[in-house]
């Protein structure tokens, strides 16, 4: 077993016992055994994919002085914001993996090239699971823009091992960073894990973020369950209700596997309800297949589930690649 913990060396918290972090107290467990995952692949339905679905990419807008937000697939979002641009887990290679010919394949283009991106002035980089934290393309970012990097405690050192000239600042739950001259990121909670091999899980931090820009907030939520919810009601009791929030509405089957670790569309519309927001996106579905649902069972269960409570399905959207969704 390790002894030491090679991202972060820090005081021991309500949630780190000075090798590894944890979430929330009184939140469901996410650690999952061997046998709980030969369990899964035992009984995973053949639910195959789509090899590659058809996008057109777009070309943003340099600067925009409101709201808008453009998908470029799975949890990668461009936020541009009162002049601001910044980009949520920038993921552009043609897998999520530590290996290039093997895992999980991409089955929907960019929405965004990389060339046609406008200057990147952020990135908010919620933990290292390789969907997220894809060091190809925060090299090709740090070369093209050189962009502030803010993330949990750990995954700073992550990604300065593989490009020490990155601009990067990490934050424990309840800190926040300068990301611009009167522009904030609050790291806050989400009930999740880490691992960039089989010897460090937990080692790094996971979290959301609070983006406030000019009276704006937006709400990253990386990868995360619901919970009891309590995380959720507790960014709303500090920070009011978002203009806009990003959840997760994919890679949720099978629950008893996954419900501690994803939420599904069910529960992300429990999160815009406790949250209060304004409106939501729905990500992290579509692009990659790393759970047992069909490609399309989000959206469809999106809008089944919007229906159900009466919500006007322009208030939660499930972006597509290469679509956007602007607030007034």
């Amino acid at each position: 077993m390790p002894k030491r913990n090679p991202y972060h060396a820090g005081p021991v918290t309500d949630h780190f016992d000075g090798l590894r972090f944890r979430n929330v107290e009184n939140e469901p467990e996410t650690d999952r055994s061997l046998g709980d995952v030969l369990r899964w692949r035992r009984a995973a339905p053949n639910t195959p994919w789509p090899r590659a679905l058809e996008v057109s990419p777009v070309v943003p807008e340099t600067r925009v002085a409101g709201l808008r937000v453009t998908m470029v697939g799975h949890a990668t979002v461009l936020i541009q914001v009162a002049g601001l641009n910044i980009l949520t887990d920038p993921v552009w290679s043609p897998r999520a993996s530590p290996l290039a010919f093997a895992g999980p394949k991409r089955v929907t283009a960019p929405g965004v090239t990389l060339d046609a991106l406008p200057p990147i002035d952020a990135i908010l980089l919620s933990h290292n699971h390789y969907d997220h934290l894809d060091i190809a393309t925060l090299r090709a970012l740090h070369a093209r823009h050189d962009p502030l990097i803010v993330t949990p405690l750990g995954n700073d050192v992550i990604v300065k091992r593989h490009i020490p000239a990155a601009r990067t600042i990490a934050r424990d739950w309840g800190e926040h960073a300068e990301v611009a001259p009167g522009a904030q990121a609050h790291v806050v909670p989400a009930l999740h894990w880490s691992s960039r091999g089989v010897r460090d899980r937990r080692m790094a931090l996971w979290g959301g973020f609070m983006l406030r820009v000019a009276g704006r907030q937006v709400y990253f939520a990386g990868d995360t369950g619901y919970g009891t919810g309590a995380i959720f009601r507790a960014i709303y009791a500090r920070f009011g209700a978002p203009d806009l929030a990003l959840l997760p509405i994919g890679a949720y089957d099978p629950r008893w596997f996954m419900a501690a670790q994803h939420t599904d569309p069910d529960d992300a519309i429990q999160i815009m309800a406790d949250l209060d927001a304004r409106a939501a996106i729905g990500i992290h579905w579509g692009t990659f297949k790393l759970t047992d649902e069909p490609r399309d069972d989000p959206a469809l269960r999106l809008a089944a589930g919007l229906a159900a409570r009466g919500i006007d399905p322009a208030r939660f959207v499930a972006l597509q690649p290469a679509e956007s969704f602007t607030l007034d």
